[in-house]
């Protein structure tokens, strides 16, 4: 039976904290995101994760780094508030402040009923992380052929209408991720969940705070 908790578990860290190199960019704290402003819940930018998934990151991370690249987290624990907000969010009117960025092809209602935003998250019970790959030289996103939280088929992780260059790197990611327990979103090519992760029926509603 799912539960949810409104308590930090002693087990969620902050990966800046504990993974060498690791690039965030917390957009829903910044605004720039797919609502078009901060998001309920973020209070700074931070991203947590369960010290399960940090230690299984980890390992990516230094996998990466051999080659000259590292990893950039968009999102990791997402309170419950927080997909509450998307939710608000979808049943509101449209006002295109964001719609030709993030969704053009798609209604709000639409990108519910596509799996890209759910009524309940994974993210939330902390296990669940949101990434691409950087060079770690320049700090420039490698070319995965479409943003984080673009919220169209050119997203899925099978979308086999990409350049040779695009598709190897969408497959590295997702190689590199399964490698070390994470499994992918196949509506998403950048949302991964650790398989073994330790809370699976908790959901959690604690800001993410200093």
């Amino acid at each position: 039976m799912k539960k949810i908790m409104i308590v930090r578990p002693n087990d969620f860290v902050d990966i800046s904290l504990e993974i060498p190199g690791i690039i965030t960019d917390v957009k829903y704290f910044t605004g720039d995101n797919f609502v078009g402003e901060r998001i309920d819940g973020y209070e700074t930018p931070r991203i947590l994760l369960t010290e399960k998934a940090t230690i299984a990151l980890e390992r990516v991370q230094k996998q990466l780094m051999g080659d000259g690249f590292g990893l950039k987290v968009f999102d990791g624990y997402r309170p419950k508030r927080a997909v509450d907000h998307f939710v608000r969010w979808g049943n509101q009117q449209e006002d295109g402040k964001t719609k030709s960025i993030y969704y053009p092809d798609k209604t709000r209602q639409e990108v519910f009923e596509g799996g890209f935003i759910a009524p309940e998250s994974s993210h939330t019970r902390g296990s669940t992380v949101d990434l691409t790959v950087v060079n770690i030289k320049t700090g420039i996103e490698i070319d995965m052929g479409g943003i984080f939280d673009f919220f169209s088929e050119i997203s899925y992780s099978d979308y086999d209408h990409l350049t040779l260059e695009q598709s190897k790197n969408r497959v590295l990611l997702r190689y590199l991720m399964r490698s070390e327990g994470f499994e992918p979103l196949q509506q998403e090519w950048w949302h991964f969940t650790l398989t073994e992760e330790p809370y699976p029926e908790t959901y959690f509603d604690f800001p993410i705070q200093v």
